[in-house]
């Protein structure tokens, strides 16, 4: 009989995601930016949020959308966007699925030993912008 063992893998935690949020709201300011920041564990649950002052209100529910786009899909956001243009591999899905999916760059998935443990969505800004953002927090993060 043969065994296989897993490795636990810790999820993405409060104490994590407050890093998150810090860590990309530092860099929407050193940018001039004002933004929505969204971080999601694995199943997709809220872990933080945080919108600028000065962030339109849809940026909101944009790093949102955004942020669970990258973890159902385990890819940056930025990734996808060709993907749903016409003759693209994904071009149906935003319209077949009854989701919040938002295919606008900007979301982030997490891992964690190899593992997928959330995601972070950044709105507000151009879309190259928030995908730097998400980008910085996320290497920010996981070097803090």
């Amino acid at each position: 009989m043969s065994t296989t063992t897993t490795a636990a893998v810790a999820p993405l935690t409060i104490q994590d995601a407050q890093v998150l949020v810090e860590s990309a709201r530092a860099a929407a300011e050193a940018q001039g930016v004002a933004v929505s920041i969204t971080v999601l564990d694995a199943g997709g649950h809220l872990l933080a949020f945080r919108r600028d002052d000065r962030a339109v209100l849809i940026s909101g529910e944009t790093s949102t959308r955004k942020a669970y786009t990258a973890l159902q899909l385990d890819t940056p956001t930025a990734d996808l966007v060709e993907a749903v243009r016409p003759g693209g591999l994904f071009h149906t899905l935003p319209t077949a699925l009854d989701r919040p999916l938002l295919f606008i760059a900007g979301g982030i998935p997490v891992h964690r030993g190899g593992r997928l443990i959330g995601a972070v969505g950044v709105g507000g800004g151009a879309p190259e912008q928030d995908h730097a953002i998400a980008v910085t927090a996320l290497g920010s993060a996981l070097t803090a």
